[in-house]
């Protein structure tokens, strides 16, 4: 099965690498607005195919998306990065504009096509994508929850002072720095509670530090993060491709769940050969609906923002 990469820098090209890497695509399609930049990553990570033991063909295109028919999943990487001192929120005049046009055409040339949004502020994105594309609900999808989650469990272990397989973790709500839940209430160490291993202190420790994780690496590495991306993207993607049904917090269009509608939030589902196959309930404690309520705020204004 195809799968379509739109936005061949660092986050794209990691995207295509990992979900080549796992070898469970046919082929990967790379896409860009730069001459001859799509093709060259193409070209470079192919050249890796023998060293690494894949069979998964990428290719390369300059915005012809007439290649990328057929396909059963696009990840929309592209837009400009976040910067230093810049906020997800800021990029939202600049990157919508990128992204409705992108969806537009990945449609036209794959009506079926499940989408993942990956592209900043990613759920007002995924939530314009939703205006726009024409899809279905249960084929957009916004990437953040599973990185976020990812880098949650990175600083659970980090605290722990264990291997990060012992650990399980859940972001949802908003994919920004203020908007950020952890669920410490749910976060486990081989099943047990991380509360009866770390300190209150140890605790708002890590959920600060997931919470500025990208804000974090921003500031280390000039620009935006890319590997962990990549991997959270390969994984969304194996999940849907090999109709693993993994369960996986991501960014969804709301329709009364966790008390919210027309809007799109970090939730748990479950990921298959449908996409968001079903939204699952979990229950939350007083302080952490009050959490999610006041992420679901500031989503809709940065939302108010789309001329849609």
């Amino acid at each position: 099965m195809k799968v379509t990469v739109v936005g061949a820098g660092a986050v794209g090209a990691s995207c295509a690498e990992y979900i080549a890497m796992k070898n469970f695509a046919s082929e990967v399609v790379l896409v860009d607005i730069k001459e001859g930049f799509a093709e060259g990553k193409a070209m470079d990570l192919m050249q890796t195919a023998s060293l690494n033991g894949f069979d998964t063909k990428i290719t390369g295109t300059t915005g012809d998306y007439s290649k990328t028919a057929g396909s059963k999943v696009a990840v929309i990487t592209s837009g400009i990065p976040r910067k230093p001192g810049m906020t997800r929120e800021e990029l939202i005049g600049i990157n919508a504009g990128i992204v409705k046009e992108v969806a537009a055409n990945l449609v036209k040339h794959s009506p079926e096509v499940i989408i993942i949004v990956v592209s900043n502020p990613m759920d007002t994105m995924a939530y314009l994508v939703h205006k726009t594309s024409g899809l279905p609900k249960n084929k957009i999808i916004g990437m953040g929850g599973a990185l976020d989650s990812a880098r949650f469990k990175y600083r659970l272990a980090e605290a722990l002072e264990c291997p990060i397989s012992d650990v399980d973790g859940m972001v949802i709500a908003a994919h920004s720095d203020t908007g950020m839940l952890p669920l410490v209430s749910k976060a486990t160490r081989n099943g047990v509670p991380v509360t009866e291993f770390l300190n209150d202190e140890q605790i708002a420790f890590v959920t600060e530090e997931t919470k500025v994780g990208g804000a974090t690496l921003t500031k280390l590495l000039g620009t935006s993060a890319w590997y962990a991306p990549g991997a959270a993207v390969s994984v969304m993607v194996q999940s849907i491709l090999c109709d693993q049904k993994k369960m996986i917090p991501c960014s969804l269009l709301l329709d009364g769940e966790y008390g919210q509608s027309d809007i799109c939030l970090g939730v748990p589902a479950i990921i298959g050969a449908n996409g968001v196959e079903k939204i699952v309930d979990i229950t939350l404690t007083d302080a952490e609906k009050e959490k999610f309520a006041t992420a679901a705020k500031a989503v809709r204004e940065v939302n108010g923002d789309l001329k849609v």
